[in-house]
């Protein structure tokens, strides 16, 4: 079992001198959880929309020293050419790098008009059978490439996909990960989300250190946490915090997103020199909170390259067994 990092507090050496009060670390607040592997965190690289962004990715990280476990991207599988997923699936597996491409159609692309409201309707969710049957196709067509991780934004295209995989239909180690623009904020919504077939799940960027404590208390899913978020998912930049979200949320997936940028979905050739600036800027800032954790000591305890494995995790019952026998 990977031992546990004992993280100097930011400025506490400072701080006692001058006889300021430093807050003592609470045992019972940390997570009693870990990856397979035994590691406490993993790495991610957002919004990585191109096999060319791709490449500046693994350049970059490469020329930096930045450990990469997986990157994801955020236009959809629907936004990309076979052999463009072709070239995406090969260059990771050739670093070891797991791709985590999204699924299909998602409401704020859609036609209904309250997703455009000051209420945001449904949000991302797939609207009607066709929302639903599209992130299946894409999905089919994905694994069908070689991607074995997809992203989803509903809860119904969740566990549909889930079914799927139980069924044989989608394979075995084909994982799923939820998105931020719907993600879980309390203990019951996390557990519900893993039980629909979650394989890790990204909070958003905006809960306490209180709030993964309660939720680490009901699920050992992994957790996927912005520690830079972009502005559309509020912007926050949580860096001097990583130590403690390891403590408190492993096991972890560090996103290195970016902020003061602008979107990306969906990408296309128009954006593509913002799209190789900010993917090399986000490895840049992967650097960054590397090193604040190297200063703090709290550097060990990440999985090894080429880690996947979300471990066991508990599922609601379906009836898989039925339709294989139908």
């Amino acid at each position: 079992m990977t031992t546990r990092p004992a993280p100097r507090r930011p400025g506490g050496d400072a701080l006692r001198r001058i006889g300021h009060p430093v807050p003592a670390d609470d045992p019972a607040h940390t997570s009693p959880h870990a990856f397979p592997d035994g590691g406490l965190w993993r790495t991610e690289v957002p919004s990585v929309e191109s096999p060319e962004a791709l490449a500046v990715v693994l350049a970059e990280s490469e020329r930096l020293g930045v450990p990469v476990h997986r990157v994801s991207q955020g236009s959809g599988v629907w936004m990309l050419t076979d052999a463009e997923i072709s070239e995406m699936v090969g260059a990771c597996i050739e670093r070891a790098v797991e791709l985590c491409l999204f699924t299909g159609p998602r409401g704020t692309w859609d036609t209904g008009a309250a997703t455009r409201t000051d209420s945001g309707g449904a949000g991302p969710r797939a609207r009607g059978q066709d929302g639903l049957a599209g992130c299946v196709e894409d999905a089919l067509r994905a694994v069908a490439l070689g991607v074995r991780c997809l992203l989803v934004a509903d809860e119904g295209v969740l566990w549909t996909l889930h079914r799927l995989r139980e069924t044989g239909t989608l394979p075995a180690d084909t994982t799923f990960k939820v998105s931020a623009l719907i993600g879980p904020v309390n203990p019951a919504a996390y557990a519900v989300h893993e039980r629909l077939g979650a394989d890790s799940l990204n909070v958003p960027s905006d809960l306490t250190l209180a709030h993964l404590t309660e939720i680490r208390r009901v699920s050992r899913a992994p957790m996927d946490l912005y520690v830079e978020a972009p502005d559309d998912l509020g912007g926050y930049v949580r860096m001097y915090e990583t130590a403690e979200l390891i403590r408190r949320g492993a096991p972890l997936y560090l996103k290195f997103g970016l902020s003061r940028s602008a979107g990306l979905y969906p990408y296309g050739a128009h954006l593509r020199e913002h799209a190789l600036a900010t993917a090399r800027e986000r490895v840049r800032r992967g650097r960054l909170v590397l090193d604040l954790l190297a200063r703090h000591g709290a550097d060990g305890g990440m999985s090894p390259i080429g880690s996947r494995n979300p471990g066991e995790l508990h599922r609601f019952a379906s009836d898989v067994e039925a339709l294989r026998s139908s």
